[in-house]
């Protein structure tokens, strides 16, 4: 059988809405000393920057060669993994997507070397630099397409300081479509007068990979499946750890086909820049959520408060994995005749989606479904299911995180009396289910009549 798209997702939410539940649960710039190897960010700067830490990526090494920073960037075909169970043929820089961080101050003379491992050409665009026409990388415009197998320099002096992305100009839908994409971030020349203590950097990304399949579709337009932050689900996305009272700066990139409102919990940040650096103060405006637009950069600042605070898409498709958008709405609907009949074609069959999909989570680890594909939702939390995916994460802040530590510190102990607690409801008549501590391996799902369970009354919660 292979069904379309559309009716793949129409019978997943129908009954095998449980198909998506595979088990698949499951730095910076360095100091400007002659050298002939790359060398390795250092934790502080004489510049008197903070270096950036790039969300489950790195910061491109570089060499000093006649008072210029040598980077290499070489584009060809990788194996990226977005959480565990789902791995793709991407395209990206240096054996990731997105490429390493490029790290520099204004003022600095780069030399950026480019090398094409690709099956096609390419060229890289520096988005929002100031620099010659003939360096903008507009494949055919501005300059020759780098053939498969050349390497090309680009050169010039950085004019400006703020957060940039680099990507190519050159069969750009599906070179972008595919991970071909970085940070490019230029510090300040004179050291800012509101310092950060820890200064973060994200792309933020879409992709098609479809149910069973293994490399991004660069035809769709809209109908994404796989939404990211630095080309990593949740909850494959690296936390943000920090110490309380320390000052943060977020930078986001946005190089996806969507515009993405980004949502901070307990904290009122400020926006304080973009692509055009730092903005003057009178211009920083405070907010909780900022829309992040397609081909835009923007920077939040905010003082840490202890405890664990999601950062997320606002846009509620955006934090959940593999699912389709033109189902039918199964809420409300009694599916259990229906159930019954296809059980006895389709042993195991489960009809799911009456009462919410909560449910999904607590069977995506034993019901199988295609391969290569993530689960609708996933992450466990101190108190349970987190029910998320896609473009969401975790800021935590820890009065005792030492400097320069972004180690997860684990979950937050919550004081005394500060957390919500049950004041009311009927008796919970059953023990809670912890699914995560049960051997799903060792039960035969294909025996168990599902359509006889009522997943309505059952309770899956730890609390």
């Amino acid at each position: 059988m292979n069904p379309s798209r559309r009716n793949f997702f129409w019978s997943s939410l129908t009954g095998m809405a449980s198909g998506l539940g595979a088990a698949l649960i499951g730095r910076q710039a360095a100091a400007q000393e002659p050298a002939s190897a790359p060398q390795a960010p250092p934790a502080s700067s004489a510049k008197g920057y903070v270096p950036v830490h790039t969300l489950n990526g790195v910061t491109l090494p570089f060499v000093m060669r006649d008072g210029v920073k040598e980077f290499h960037l070489t584009a060809e075909e990788i194996d990226h993994e977005f959480a565990p169970g789902m791995t793709a043929k991407c395209w990206g820089y240096n054996g990731r997507t997105p490429g390493p961080t490029i790290e520099a101050v204004e003022g600095d003379r780069v030399r950026i070397l480019v090398t094409n491992n690709l099956p096609e050409h390419t060229t890289i665009h520096w988005h929002g630099l100031l620099l010659p026409s003939g360096m903008d990388g507009v494949g055919g415009l501005s300059q020759p397409h780098i053939q498969p197998g050349e390497t090309f320099a680009y050169e010039f002096t950085l004019q400006q300081h703020g957060t940039h992305m680099y990507h190519p100009h050159a069969d750009e839908m599906v070179q972008l479509a595919v991970g071909m994409m970085g940070m490019f971030v230029i510090h300040p020349k004179q050291p800012e007068a509101k310092p950060v203590d820890r200064d973060f950097v994200f792309m933020i990304h879409n992709w098609a990979v479809h149910p069973g399949t293994y490399r991004p579709d660069p035809s769709v337009m809209q109908d994404f499946d796989v939404w990211t932050f630095n080309s990593k689900a949740f909850p494959a996305i690296e936390h943000l750890a920090a110490r309380t009272g320390e000052r943060i700066r977020i930078r986001m990139g946005n190089l996806s086909m969507w515009n993405h409102p980004i949502h901070l919990h307990g904290h009122q940040f400020v926006v304080t820049g973009g692509d055009g650096g730092r903005w003057p103060e009178a211009q920083w405006r405070s907010d909780t959520t900022e829309i992040v637009g397609v081909g835009q950069c923007r920077a939040i600042e905010f003082v840490g408060i202890a405890g664990d605070w999601a950062i997320h898409c606002h846009m509620s498709h955006h934090t959940m994995n593999a699912m389709g958008h033109e189902i039918p709405n199964t809420l409300g609907v009694d599916q259990s005749a229906m159930a019954q009949k296809i059980s006895a074609l389709l042993p195991g069959y489960m009809a799911m989606g009456e009462s919410g999909m909560a449910e999904h989570q607590d069977h995506s680890g034993h019901m199988p479904g295609p391969k290569n594909t993530l689960p609708m939702m996933m992450g466990r939390g101190p108190f349970g299911n987190l029910e998320m995916g896609g473009m969401f994460t975790v800021v935590k802040i820890r009065d005792d995180q030492a400097t320069g530590d972004f180690s997860d510190p684990g979950w937050f102990k919550n004081p005394k009396g500060t957390v919500a607690y049950r004041v009311a409801g009927p008796a919970r008549s059953k023990p809670a289910v912890d699914h995560s501590t049960m051997d799903h391996s060792k039960m035969d799902h294909s025996t168990m009549d599902h359509s006889k369970m009522d997943h309505s009354k059952m309770d899956h919660s730890q609390n």
